[in-house]
């Protein structure tokens, strides 16, 4: 049996990860008797922790809103800096920084406090998010991000409204399975109740969700993962833009700062072809400049009228500014 500092940390990491635990599981996955989870639930009660009881025979636990934030975790102010912080980088296309910025996001809405939650609300109408021209769609909603990715972790089923691709908008009931940033982009990959079938969703077309409270067993995902899952709809989805360049650079050096939105091969041990799909050119322009290599476009034309528009505002501007 684990010490008794280390078996309470357990005890709220497990908390956190569930809205709710059986008493009998929860002290199974503890290693402990009942009688010793109610002690221990008892002492996280003592360091501010609000953790809620159901009797009975399917009694159990679950971490609640309090009236505070748990002491030896953060304070108030830390706290609104914190879920304001996590708000942003939710929806950065960062992949990786913006998955754990969700589930971080999700955990700490759970047990905040009603009069923080309004104090988040105000600074996030009066905040107006930088855009660097970096995505392809509109942003996502941190509400709805927030609330996808509870029912994920909880394996509760959601009804939500969709816009499809052809604008129509539906009503879809679905049993989440994992959110996925992707391209810039936040899917939820879904068992789809209705069409009884996997389907991934883009965030940015979902609104209003809501969870059920209906419980569910996960099933089988046809793919070795979620993000594989994602990217095998992408591919299958007609791309308006094919990019095709040379660039003078080593392979292996263009892989590691553009490889993830592209495949790459090498020409010659100093020279590479990098292949890209997109739905807008503005994001392989940017990602082409910022190698910091000669480049030469072989496909499409639309990419090279761009890339001659955007050189002669740039050449302007630096006129002007030699001018001044």
């Amino acid at each position: 049996m684990a010490n008794t500092s280390t078996r309470t940390l357990r005890l709220l990491s497990l908390l956190q990860t569930h809205r709710y635990w059986p008493g009998d599981e929860l002290a199974d996955r503890l290693g402990v008797s009942v009688r010793t989870l109610r002690r221990d639930i008892d002492r996280l009660r003592e360091l501010g922790y609000p953790v809620e009881a159901q009797r009975g025979v399917d009694g159990g636990y679950q971490l609640a809103a309090g009236a505070a934030l748990p002491p030896l975790v953060i304070d108030d102010e830390e706290a609104v800096a914190l879920a304001v912080g996590l708000q942003a980088a939710a929806e950065s296309p960062v992949e990786g920084v913006a998955e754990a910025s969700a589930r971080v996001l999700a955990k700490v809405v759970q047990v905040m406090p009603a009069r923080l939650r309004r104090r988040v609300e105000a600074l996030r109408a009066v905040t107006v998010p930088v855009d660097w021209g970096t995505r392809t769609g509109t942003g996502v909603d941190p509400d709805v991000l927030t609330v996808v990715a509870l029912a994920c972790r909880d394996g509760e089923r959601v009804r939500f409204s969709y816009t499809a691709a052809d604008g129509r908008g539906i009503d879809r009931h679905v049993e989440p399975h994992r959110l996925v940033c992707l391209n810039r982009r936040w899917y939820l990959v879904a068992y789809d109740l209705d069409r009884a079938d996997w389907r991934s969703f883009r965030l940015d077309r979902l609104t209003a969700p809501t969870g059920s409270g209906a419980r569910f067993s996960s099933r089988t995902l046809p793919a070795a993962d979620a993000a594989e899952f994602v990217r095998a709809g992408l591919n299958r989805m007609p791309r308006p833009h094919q990019v095709e360049a040379l660039i003078e650079a080593p392979a292996e050096f263009v892989r590691a700062r553009v490889g993830r939105w592209g495949t790459v091969e090498p020409v010659t041990p100093h020279r590479c072809c990098l292949r890209m799909t997109a739905d807008s050119l503005d994001w392989p322009a940017m990602a082409l400049g910022s190698l910091g290599a000669e480049f030469q476009v072989l496909a499409p034309d639309a990419l090279r009228t761009l890339l001659t528009d955007w050189s002669t505002r740039f050449a302007r501007a630096a006129a002007e500014g030699e001018e001044a």
